[in-house]
């Protein structure tokens, strides 16, 4: 009974959350939604289909280079490592790694989604049965999800941050969410993090704005999302998907464009969109790998190597907590 009351209050709390940033997004000069939002259930499942499309290059590309690079990864990481994932979902791309590792300590996912988060638990533990999984449902930018490390015994702990999903935070989060990580590190202990690297503007842009629609279908979802859990009334006809490449920043921007003048309610509270007005919902920040070591010598890590592919499209870097 206990349990159940602390889920819903947990629930409660996570709904008032949810509201107080969208109000407050949403009341700006340039409105704004966290990105954060964007990875429900529903939103986590149509990411998996937008890392499935040929415009998409990210995940493709990661992949070779893993693929390539893993045993040379593994031994990097070395034995008895504890691989600690924030922002986990279907937990993927850890697998290969986590068959190649030297008797791991386990593995540590954290992921907002605790549907997604169980049945990728479920189907590591049937392939992986000696590994030792926690998982933790939370925002990997909170204290709390990463109290609990200090409870699992390991000879090195390991961040594993792939996906380039670094450069959805500005450049001074960026640098504190690698000091979060390096918080909960070790001197020694290592973070092995992906990067999209610069390149030509049309190739990004395409792969923010896919011939199949489905990163339209995602960036809309986080409206239905404030529609069925806020109360909210939008018209999703009534907005459209626009991705850009902004040079001088080195960042895509995803945005949601109201295609007329409108007001939208939510829990009371009405909102004013302008025709071509717009809900700026992610950015995407592409790195030169010798920028991107200064970041992480900002955040408190070491720069050790770094893997590319064969175009040095994507970088996949390791470094040490100093």
């Amino acid at each position: 009974m206990k349990a159940a009351v602390s889920s819903m209050q947990e629930s409660s709390q996570q709904d008032h959350e949810f509201l107080n940033d969208v109000l407050r997004g949403l009341a700006g000069d340039q409105k704004t939604l966290p990105c954060k939002y964007l990875y429900d259930e529903l939103g986590s499942q149509l990411f998996e289909k937008i890392c499935d499309v040929d415009d998409y290059y990210l995940t493709r590309t990661e992949a070779k280079i893993f693929n390539q690079y893993l045993p040379d990864i593994a031994e990097e990481v070395g034995p008895g490592a504890l691989l600690v994932e924030p922002g986990a979902g279907n937990c993927e791309k850890v697998e290969g790694l986590l068959h190649l590792l030297k008797s791991p300590s386990g593995y540590y996912p954290i992921d907002i989604s605790p549907e997604i988060l169980y049945l990728a638990g479920q189907r590591i533990k049937k392939g992986l049965p000696h590994i030792s999984i926690w998982p933790e449902v939370g925002d990997f930018t909170q204290a709390e999800v990463w109290d609990n490390l200090s409870n699992i015994e390991s000879k090195k702990r390991v961040v594993f941050f792939p996906g380039s999903t670094i450069g959805n935070f500005e450049p001074d989060r960026a640098e504190q969410l690698l000091e979060t990580f390096a918080a909960n590190l070790r001197a020694g202990d290592g973070l092995l993090i992906g990067t999209d690297l610069v390149k030509d503007s049309v190739v990004l842009e395409r792969a923010y704005h896919d011939s199949e629609h489905i990163t339209e279908q995602f960036n809309k979802n986080l409206l239905q999302r404030i529609n069925s859990e806020l109360g909210g009334n939008f018209d999703l006809s009534s907005f459209s998907h626009r991705a850009f490449y902004q040079p001088l920043r080195q960042r895509v921007e995803m945005h949601l464009v109201s295609l007329r003048d409108q007001r939208v309610a939510i829990a009371g509270e009405q909102i004013v969109f302008l025709e071509g007005e717009t809900i700026h919902t992610e950015n995407s920040h592409k790195y030169k790998v010798s920028s991107f070591n200064t970041l992480l010598m900002k955040g408190g890590f070491k720069p050790v190597r770094h893997w590319t592919d064969s175009s040095e499209s994507y970088a996949i870097h390791y470094a040490q907590a100093i």
